[in-house]
C-alpha cells in the first residue's frame, strides 16, 4: 500500500500543491511615471499596504515586485509627490501603469530651501552621515580586493534627437526613408530619437593587488561601420572619453573631457550641501536617501540623489547625477547618470549596472542623443590564477573565440538583449555602405571638413586649404596634389604635389611612395609602413607645426617681418611602426639640401674676410621612440586629433649627421627629450605641462642647431612662443617648461555678469634657459656661420644668455563657447629689434 500511494498518489499531491502555490502568487510588474511631464521616476518606493514587503523603481521607472501571498493593496510613495494606493487584484499576475502627481505641500526644491535657512555643515546629520561614508570609501571602493574577476558589456548608442518630420519626407532624402522610419520614442520621454551609432563589447577583466596586475580580455565588440570616409574607431574612441566609467568612489569622476568633484569626494562638504529626506528598506536592508547639491549652482557639480545603506559599511546603493541647467559646461543638456549596486558575497556592495545619458544640444530643441550603459556580473572575488592570466589570454573559457565571432558571442552572451530598433542599427547602416549617394555624400562632406575631395575611385586630390597661399618670398602660390587611396592598393600609397610661385617664379612639388607591411593605411593605428619621399620647397626656419600645413592659407596672414625663408631640398626615408601598448618608433634617414631665401644670409669668416654661403649640405640618421600609455585619439585625414586623457606622453629623439655621406658638411649629434601630461585639479581646473630638454654635440653653424619655435601669426599657438620672432633664437643646448592653466570658470562662476556668459579663466606662462657653447657662438669663432642680420647689419638672431626668454598670457576661454583670446606679455629681451612686447592672440577651440 505505502508503495502504491507513493507511485500513483505523491505526483498528484505534489501537483496539487504547486498549482495551490501558483495560485497564491501575486505578481505586479509595473511603471511609475511624473503625471504632468511623463518622464519615468526612479527609486520610487513600491510596497504591499501594511507590510515592509516592496521594491524600487529603476533608472526607467519600471518595478517588479513577486510574493507567494495575497494582497489586494499596493502602495506607491516618492518624497515630493502624493501617495498612491492602489488597487491590485490578488494572487494573479498583473502590470499597472502609476502617474504621481506632484505634492504643491513638500518643499523638495533645495533651491528654495536655501533662500529660506542658512546651511552649515556643523550638527548636520546629512553631512555627518556623508563623512562617515567618506571614512569607509577604501573599504567600499572596487579596489579593495585582492584578487578579482568579473565581465563586463557595453552599450554605446548615438542618436539625433526630434529632428522635423518633413526632413524624412525631403526630396533629396527619399532614398533614405528605411533609416527614418527606425525611430525610438520610449527611451528618452518626449523625444523622439534616430539612432545612428551603435557599438557593443564583451570583455573579462583579471584585477591583482600584490602586485599590481591587471588585464581585460576582449571577448566581442561590434561596432557600426560607415565605411572609409569616416575613423568609426576615432569615433568610438571619441565617445568613450566622453562616457568613461564612473566610480563614484573616486574623488573626481570624469564627465565629457572635464573633471567633476564626486558628491562623496574628500572634500565633498566643502562643495556640496546634503539633506536626508527619506529612509527606506530594500530586501532586509535599511538605507538612507540623500539629496545634494552644489553650494554655488554655476559650479560644474553634480545634483541628485544617493543612497547609503545603514550598516557598519556605510555603502553607497544606488545613485543617480545629473547638473544644474546653470552648470558651467557647453552644448550638454538633460545629463544623467544612474547606477545600481548588489550584494556581493562578503556583503559589500559592487556597481552591477551604471546608465549614462546626454544630450548634446546643436540647436534648442535639435541636437545628438548618447547613451552609455554598463553591466556587470560573474563577479569572483580572491580567486587565484596562475600569472599567465594577468599577462595574457587565457585559454579556459568558453568565450575565448577571435573577434570576427563577436556576434554569435553576444548573441549568447550580452547582458540584455537588443531591442529591434537597435538591431535595425546595424543593418541600416550596412545598406548604407551599398548606397552610391550615400558615399558620394560623404565624400563632399569630407572635402568641405577635411579638404580630400574622391576625383577617381583611386585618388583624391587636397588638401583644400593649401591649394593658395601667400608670403613675401613667393608672393602669391598656387598649389595643386592628391594622393592614392586603399582602391588603389592597401600596401602601396603614393601623395604628390606640384606648386608655383608668383613672385619668385620658383616651381616647387613633392612625392612620396609608402609601403605598409600590415595591410593598413599608412594613416591609421597601428602604424607599420617603410615611407621614401622627396621635397623641392619653401620652409621658414624652426616652425615644425603639428597640426596644419606650412602652405595653409590661413598661416599667410603674419604680423611683422616675415620674410625669413629657405629654399630646401629634401630626400628622406623612414620606417615607422606602433604597437598596442602606443609605444612607438620612428627610424629615418635624410638628405637635405637648403638655401636661405629672402632676408636670410648664410655668411661665414675665413681669413677675416666675410663671404656668402651659397647653401648648406647635411646628411642625417635619426630615431624618436614615444610613448603614450592608454592614448586615444580621432584620425583625420592628414593628422591625429588628439582625446587628451590624464596619462602622460615621452618623446626621446635622436639625430646624427654624417660628414661626407652624400656631400654632408658636418659631424654632429642631437638629443631631446618632451614630456606632456594633463593634470586635472578638480574643481580648480585643469593645467596642460610641457617640459623639454635638448641639446647638440659638435661644431655645426646655426641652421643645424635648435632654432626655437616662434609665432608670428595673429592665432595663439600652444606649442610656440607667441611673442617671439622667426629665427630670433638659437641654441645648442636648452632646457624649456610651458603650463597653460584652465580654471574652468572657477573664479568668473562667482560673478553674477561672468557666470551668465559662462567665460572661463586661462593662464599662461613659458621659460626658455638656452645657449650657445664657445664651438658654435660665432661671437667666438670664426669656424661657423654668423647670426643673420638685416640689410643695415642690426642682428635679428641671437643666443640666449644668462636670462631667459619668458613670456606669460592671461585670458578669456568659452567665448561664444569656441573662442579663447588672451593677451600675452613677453617679460624679457624686449629691447630686442623688431619684437612684440605684449599682444592680442586668439583661438577657436570646441570645448566641453
Amino acid at each position: 500500500m505505502i508503495m502504491f500511494f507513493i507511485k500513483k498518489c505523491l505526483p498528484i499531491f505534489l501537483l496539487f500543491v504547486a498549482v495551490q502555490t501558483i495560485a497564491q502568487t501575486t505578481a505586479i510588474k509595473g511603471v511609475v511615471k511624473d503625471a504632468i511631464t511623463g518622464k519615468p521616476i526612479q527609486f520610487v518606493n513600491v510596497f504591499f499596504s501594511g507590510t515592509k514587503i516592496g521594491t524600487t523603481t529603476n533608472a526607467d521607472g519600471f518595478f517588479n515586485l513577486s510574493v507567494n501571498k495575497s494582497f489586494s493593496n499596493l502602495t506607491i510613495s516618492y518624497v515630493g509627490y502624493k501617495t498612491v494606493v492602489k488597487r491590485i487584484v490578488p494572487q494573479i499576475a498583473q502590470e499597472i501603469t502609476v502617474n504621481l502627481e506632484q505634492d504643491s505641500n513638500t518643499d523638495v526644491v533645495v533651491v528654495s530651501s536655501r533662500k529660506k535657512i542658512k546651511y552649515t555643515n556643523k550638527n548636520n546629520p546629512a553631512v555627518d552621515l556623508i563623512r562617515k561614508v567618506i571614512a569607509n570609501k577604501s573599504k567600499n571602493s572596487p579596489g579593495r580586493y585582492d584578487l578579482l574577476e568579473y565581465q563586463k558589456y557595453e552599450k554605446v548608442k548615438v542618436s539625433f534627437s526630434n529632428l522635423a518630420e518633413k526632413l524624412s519626407q525631403a526630396a533629396p532624402l527619399k532614398n533614405y526613408k528605411f533609416i527614418f522610419e527606425n525611430l525610438d520614442t520610449t527611451s528618452f520621454p518626449g523625444k523622439t530619437l534616430l539612432p545612428v551609432y551603435m557599438e557593443e563589447n564583451l570583455s573579462k577583466s583579471y584585477f591583482k593587488k600584490r602586485p599590481d596586475k591587471n588585464n581585460t580580455i576582449i571577448l566581442a565588440d561590434k561596432k557600426v561601420n560607415f565605411g572609409e570616409f569616416i575613423d568609426t574607431k576615432g569615433i568610438s574612441a571619441y565617445l568613450n572619453r566622453l562616457y568613461e566609467d564612473v566610480d563614484v568612489y573616486q574623488n573626481d569622476i570624469n564627465v565629457f573631457t572635464q573633471q567633476v568633484l564626486s558628491p562623496i569626494a574628500d572634500l565633498a562638504p566643502t562643495f556640496y550641501m546634503f539633506f536626508i529626506k527619506d529612509t527606506i528598506t530594500v530586501g532586509n536592508q535599511k538605507l538612507v536617501k540623500l539629496n545634494f547639491y552644489p553650494r554655488n549652482p554655476e559650479d560644474l557639480l553634480f545634483k541628485g540623489n544617493i543612497y547609503i545603506s545603514l550598516d557598519s559599511n556605510y555603502a553607497v546603493q544606488k545613485l543617480d547625477l545629473s547638473m544644474s541647467k546653470y552648470a558651467n559646461i557647453n552644448f550638454i543638456r538633460n545629463f544623467r547618470i544612474d547606477q545600481e549596486f548588489e550584494k556581493a558575497s562578503d556583503d559589500r556592495y559592487f556597481l552591477s549596472k551604471s546608465t549614462m545619458k546626454a544630450e548634446f544640444a546643436l540647436s534648442k530643441s535639435k541636437g545628438f542623443f548618447g547613451e552609455r550603459s554598463v553591466s556587470f556580473k560573474d563577479f569572483i572575488i580572491n580567486q587565484p590564477r596562475p600569472d599567465s592570466v594577468y599577462n595574457s589570454k587565457p585559454v579556459f573559457t568558453e568565450l575565448n573565440a577571435d573577434l570576427p565571432k563577436s556576434d554569435s558571442i553576444l548573441l549568447k552572451y550580452r547582458h540584455t538583449p537588443l531591442s529591434q530598433i537597435e538591431s535595425n542599427v546595424y543593418t541600416n547602416v550596412d545598406s548604407l555602405q551599398n548606397m552610391t549617394s550615400f558615399k558620394r555624400t560623404l565624400d563632399w562632406i569630407t572635402f568641405l571638413v577635411a579638404g580630400y575631395k574622391r576625383l577617381t575611385p583611386y585618388f583624391e586630390i587636397g588638401p583644400a586649404n593649401a591649394f593658395y597661399s601667400f608670403n613675401p618670398v613667393e608672393g602669391f602660390k598656387l598649389r595643386f596634389g592628391g594622393r592614392t587611396t586603399e582602391a588603389f592598393s592597401k600596401t602601396l600609397y603614393l601623395e604628390t604635389y606640384a606648386a608655383y610661385g608668383f613672385k619668385d617664379k620658383k616651381v616647387k612639388y613633392f612625392g612620396s611612395a609608402a609601403y605598409s607591411f600590415n595591410k593598413k593605411s599608412v594613416y591609421g593605428f597601428p602604424l607599420n609602413y617603410l615611407k621614401v619621399s622627396y621635397q623641392q620647397d619653401t620652409k621658414i626656419p624652426g616652425q615644425e607645426l603639428q597640426f596644419v600645413q606650412e602652405d595653409n592659407f590661413l598661416l599667410s596672414f603674419k604680423r611683422g617681418n616675415n620674410d625669413k625663408y629657405l629654399y630646401n631640398r629634401f630626400f628622406k626615408v623612414n620606417y615607422v611602426r606602433e604597437f598596442p601598448s602606443r609605444l612607438s618608433y620612428n627610424f629615418g634617414f635624410k638628405y637635405w639640401n637648403q638655401t636661405p631665401a629672402g632676408a636670410i644670409q648664410y655668411t661665414k669668416i675665413e681669413n677675416g674676410t666675410p663671404f656668402d654661403v651659397r647653401n648648406l649640405t647635411i646628411s642625417e640618421f635619426s630615431t624618436e621612440l614615444r610613448w603614450a600609455p592608454k592614448e586615444q585619439f580621432y584620425q583625420g585625414k592628414i593628422y591625429r586629433i588628439p582625446i587628451i586623457n590624464r596619462y602622460p606622453i615621452f618623446t626621446l629623439r635622436l639625430a646624427a649627421g654624417v660628414k661626407g655621406l652624400m656631400q654632408s658638411e658636418y659631424n654632429y649629434q642631437s638629443v631631446s627629450l618632451n614630456f606632456y601630461k594633463r593634470f586635472f585639479l578638480s574643481q580648480l581646473g585643469y593645467a596642460d605641462i610641457v617640459a623639454e630638454t635638448g641639446a647638440t654635440f659638435g661644431q655645426v653653424p646655426f641652421p643645424l642647431l635648435t632654432i626655437h619655435r616662434a609665432n608670428q601669426t595673429y592665432a595663439y599657438q600652444l606649442n610656440s612662443y607667441n611673442l617671439m620672432n622667426f629665427l630670433e633664437f638659437v641654441s645648442d643646448h636648452y632646457s624649456s617648461v610651458s603650463i597653460d592653466y584652465n580654471f574652468n570658470g572657477f573664479f568668473f562662476n562667482k560673478i553674477p555678469l561672468l557666470k551668465k556668459l559662462k567665460w572661463r579663466e586661462r593662464m599662461s606662462f613659458k621659460i626658455l634657459y638656452g645657449g650657445l657653447r664657445d664651438e658654435n657662438n660665432p661671437a667666438k669663432t670664426d669656424a661657423v656661420y654668423k647670426l643673420p642680420s638685416y640689410a643695415n647689419g642690426t642682428p635679428y638672431s641671437f643666443a640666449l644668455g644668462s636670462q631667459p626668454y619668458i613670456e606669460g598670457s592671461v585670458g578669456i576661454g568659452n567665448i561664444f563657447k569656441l573662442i579663447r583670446i588672451d593677451v600675452v606679455k613677453r617679460f624679457t629681451y624686449t629691447n630686442n629689434p623688431d619684437v612684440s612686447t605684449i599682444g592680442i592672440r586668439g583661438r577657436f577651440k570646441f570645448d566641453f
